[in-house]
């Protein structure tokens, strides 16, 4: 079970952190999210949920950054790499269903892993 676990230490948490994934960092943009992400250096995925009071009251930021953090909980294995992410969501995750959400999510991680895949290959051929 501690595979599926996310520890403390898996979590983005300082500023300083947030601000230099902001400056060296890639970005995906959806509907409902924006991601942001780059590697880190440290052999494990750590994670950032930022949810603006744009998206609504304090009982529904907190349902999207928790259905948030589960869905990376579940699949931060498929990141075989070390990797900073910070989900940003935008004010129309809010009248998502769970479902949704892990839709949308879905289709980001597709697009990271895609992406990461390929920064990995042209790192190789050069």
């Amino acid at each position: 079970m501690k595979a599926f676990s996310l520890r403390k230490s898996e979590r983005l948490l300082r500023p300083a952190d947030f601000g230099k994934l902001f400056k060296h960092g890639s970005r995906i943009d959806s509907d409902y999210f924006t991601v942001v992400y780059a590697p880190n250096g440290l052999g494990k995925l750590r994670l950032g949920v930022t949810v603006g009071r744009r998206v609504g009251g304090a009982v529904i930021r907190n349902r999207v950054k928790r259905l948030v953090r589960e869905h990376f909980r579940l699949h931060k294995a498929l990141f075989g790499d070390s990797y900073d992410v910070n989900v940003i969501a935008k004010g129309g995750s809010s009248g998502l269903s769970s479902q949704q959400i892990r839709g949308a999510l879905e289709a980001i991680v597709r697009d990271i892993l895609r992406d990461c895949k390929d920064e990995a290959v042209s790192a190789c051929t050069h």
